[in-house]
Order: C-alpha cells, then sequence, then structure tokens
C-alpha cells in the first residue's frame, strides 16, 4: 500500500506536467521515488481469460386468444395465418472454473430456455456448448465446453470477506465485450429481495450491468469470490447497488449439478421466523441472533430430532445463524440424506442436536383428471424446499408443457392458483373438491404470478 507522502508526491508530480504544457501529451510516470504506480493490471492479464462471453437463442410461445384458435372464426372473419412462436435472443457471461473439464459457471437465467449457446473466449475462440445442469432457485448453472487450452480461475473462500474489501466485477455488459469495472464489498449476507429463492447475495458497487450476468467478481488477488447475478436499479440504471453469488454457496451448487444433474433439496420441517429484539425479551435471551422457531411439521426430520417450537437456532452445522433467511440457505444446500447439527436455545439452555435431511413429501396431481382444458398442466403443494414462493396461500403449477391445452389458456409454469371459482384453493385436495373429477364446464382461477395476480377464464 502507498503511504501518504507518496501518495502527495504522485499527485504533485500530475498536476506539475498537466501545468508544464497543455499541447504536449503528458502521461503518469511508471514510477514515483522508484516505486511502481498502483495499478491492476497484471492482476486482470491472468483472471480475464477465465471469464467469457455467453450468447443464446431459444424460441418462446406466443400467447394468443383462444378464439384464435377456432378454425371456423379464423376463416369467418379472414384472419391471416400468424407465428406462434418467436425467436430469443441473450447475452450474458460465464467463468472457467475447471479447465480440465471444460466446466464454466453461469447464472441460470443467462442460458433459461436457451436452444442454442455459443461461449467466446477472451482471445477470440467460440464454442458451442452444453447444459450440464441448472438450478433456477439459486440462479446457478453449470455448462461445458470443449477442454482446449482453457485458462480456469483460481476459487477464494467467500466465507472470509469483509465488508470494505475492494472487489472487481469482469463480464460482458449490453454486449461491449469484456469489460472491467472496480468497487468494494458494501454489504454480505442480503436477503429477502426477491430475486431468487435462495439469497446470500455478496453486494458491491463495483459496475454490474445488463450482460455482466454470470461473470467474475474477483478480489485484488484474481481470486473468484462471486458470481455477479443482479443490480438494483429503480431508475433503470446502475446506481452502486449490485449483487452476486457467493462463489462458496454457488461451488457447492455446481458440485450436485456435475455429478447428478440437478439439485435434490429436502427438508427439515419447521417455519422459523427473525428473533426480534421484543422476541429476544419475551424468550429471556440476551443475545439477539438466531431465530426462532415457530412451527415444527408433525413427523419430519425436526420433530423426529427433538426440536421444538420456541427453540432458538444459533448454528447450522456450526455457522451463525443472524435470520431466517441463513437456515433456509444453510438447509437448501443440504442433499437428502445428508445430517445437520443444531446448536439450539431452550428455556435459556444451549442444547445440540442432530437432524437428517428428508425428500419433501409432495402430493402431485395432473390437470388433465380435473378439467379437459388442463391437459398438460401438472400441479403440487408449496412445500418448505420451495422459499421462492414465500408465504403464498394456494398451489404450484410446477410443470407444463408448452404444448398442451393448459399452455394455451394463458398458464404458465411457475403460476400459483389461489383460488378456482372463486373458492380459496389451499392445497390440490381442495381443487379436486371444488372441479371434481372430469369436470367440463367454466373454470375461474385466480393466479399469483410473480408480484401480481390475475384471473383466467378457461372454458
Amino acid at each position: 500500500m502507498l503511504n501518504a507522502a507518496l501518495l502527495r508526491r504522485i499527485a504533485a508530480v500530475f498536476f506539475a506536467v498537466v501545468l508544464v504544457s497543455q499541447n504536449v501529451a503528458a502521461a503518469l510516470p511508471a514510477a514515483v521515488d522508484n516505486q511502481p504506480l498502483p495499478t491492476l493490471a497484471p492482476m486482470l492479464e491472468k483472471t480475464t481469460p477465465a471469464v467469457v462471453n455467453i450468447a443464446t437463442t431459444g424460441r418462446i410461445r406466443l400467447q394468443q386468444n383462444p378464439l384464435l384458435n377456432d378454425p371456423f372464426f379464423r376463416r369467418f372473419f379472414d384472419f391471416p395465418d400468424q407465428p406462434r412462436e418467436r425467436q430469443t435472443q441473450s447475452l450474458g457471461s460465464g467463468v472457467v472454473i475447471d479447465a480440465q473439464q471444460g466446466y464454466v459457471l453461469t447464472n441460470h437465467h443467462v442460458i433459461d430456455k436457451a436452444e442454442k449457446i455459443r461461449v467466446v473466449l477472451s482471445d477470440g475462440r467460440a464454442f458451442d456448448a452444453d447444459v450440464i445442469g441448472t438450478d433456477s432457485e439459486s440462479d446457478v448453472a453449470v455448462i461445458r465446453i470443449p477442454a482446449e487450452r482453457l485458462t480456469a480461475v483460481t476459487l477464494a473462500n467467500s466465507d472470509t470477506l469483509r465488508v470494505g474489501d475492494f472487489v472487481v466485477a469482469i463480464g460482458n455488459p449490453f454486449g461491449l465485450g469484456q469489460t472491467v469495472t472496480s468497487g468494494i464489498v458494501s454489504a454480505l449476507g442480503r436477503s429477502g429481495l426477491g430475486i431468487e429463492g435462495y439469497e446470500d447475495f455478496i453486494q458491491t458497487d463495483a459496475s454490474i450491468n445488463p450482460g455482466n450476468s454470470g461473470g467474475a467478481l474477483v478480489n485484488l488477488r484474481g481470486e473468484l469470490v462471486g458470481i455477479n447475478t443482479a443490480i438494483l436499479a429503480p431508475g433503470g440504471g446502475n446506481v452502486g447497488i449490485g449483487f452476486a453469488i457467493p462463489i462458496n454457496m454457488a461451488h457447492k451448487i455446481m458440485d450436485q449439478l456435475v455429478t447428478h444433474g440437478k439439485i435434490s433439496r429436502g427438508q427439515l420441517g419447521v417455519t422459523a421466523q427473525d428473533l426480534t429484539p421484543e422476541l429476544a425479551q419475551a424468550f429471556g435471551l440476551k443475545a439477539q441472533r438466531g431465530t426462532v422457531i415457530a412451527e415444527v411439521v408433525k413427523g419430519s426430520p425436526a420433530d423426529r430430532a427433538g426440536l421444538k417450537v420456541g427453540d432458538i437456532i444459533q448454528r447450522v452445522n456450526g455457522r451463525r445463524i443472524e435470520s431466517s433467511a441463513d437456515v433456509r440457505n444453510h438447509i437448501g444446500l443440504l442433499r437428502v440424506g445428508e445430517s445437520v447439527s443444531l446448536d439450539i436455545v431452550r428455556n435459556g439452555r444451549n442444547q445440540h442436536i442432530k437432524a437428517v435431511i428428508e425428500a419433501p413429501k409432495l402430493t402431485y396431481l395432473d390437470g388433465g383428471r380435473l378439467h379437459p382444458r388442463l391437459a398438460g398442466a401438472r400441479f403440487s403443494d408449496i412445500a418448505e424446499g420451495m422459499p421462492q414462493y414465500g408465504r403464498n396461500t394456494g398451489i404450484l403449477l410446477s410443470e407444463l408443457d408448452p404444448r398442451s391445452p393448459a399452455a394455451q389458456t394463458g398458464l404458465k409454469e411457475g403460476d400459483i392458483v389461489a383460488s378456482a371459482n372463486q373458492k380459496p384453493v389451499k392445497s390440490i385436495n381442495d381443487l379436486e373438491t371444488i372441479l371434481g373429477n372430469g369436470s367440463g364446464g367454466g373454470l375461474l382461477l385466480n393466479v399469483q404470478r410473480g408480484n401480481g395476480a390475475l384471473f383466467l377464464l378457461i372454458r
């Protein structure tokens, strides 16, 4: 690090050069007092070859008025044939994690629904990529390119990051080509943003723009600390609030995707809420860290392990818990069959409890059984392992055939059905009761989609 005297000397030299002549091109000297000027160039020369540009193409089905599917209606009103699909294109970034195997880590949303993925290296070489696996809930994806003279980035331990650490974001913003921006770690453990299901973001003021998604966030040693994912942009532009997935979290998900091709999340069987100062006082706690168990599902791993309502969870597998989101994130990274240890406080006494994560017990329902226009849709209850749906009340449209009658009604995968025929739906059993098997009459659904809601009339 340069001391204050040297910085003043650099400033003096710079202004002296400017004042001597405005007609002569001037530049900072390579060194001052025999000390080289600070630069990130050597680190970037080693790191940027591991960051790639990703271009994808795909197709999406256009939603049309159901009347246009009626041949008589189309012929009577002489409607021309219209395309039912349109091509999509997107740009993003990725990071070479394993040069020997050709594995590239990126965001799920960068390659979502892509039919073709083209990866361009910093030296201009281009390859078509295959998808190894994706996880929409954490927004992590792994793709693979030919392992031909690739450079991989070195991974850091993101758990050791501190607010104030210098970081550099590398990516492909707006399709301009590889671009580097710098900043600091503004905050750690950001969650509750509604961006992804599992959130434990690094916040940074290094500029992250569209196209940077999937790119690298590195420290000053060129080690990967995070995968750039999103920005908070209320005015549509960068305001210095960017988010990256910590590499420790992303790498754990990557290992599962590479080994199994998918994420198999389990459940513990608890509902937790943040420990407020008022709750801490009510429980007689001096410390206000942790999360309180508000519900234990009967017959769940938590129930069998002896967890109780009112227990304060302070650590999960040795990691300190600050909020209910921390519990969700730590449990969500565990596979079915893995054990988890919890340090809790019960009635003022510390206890240590172990449990084994189990698969969520979900019941599925094929929509075609209920209504002919729901054929191709598959519904399920919302389980603990689906945090992206928050506390929404309803049932989840978990699978949808894009060419099915259900898709033509305007339903979308991920929709939450809150009511049917103006009656609340809290489980798939409710939907069965309301509609009855094989009912062919009209159907009015109230659907929650993202941050909004709408009614769909299905005939």
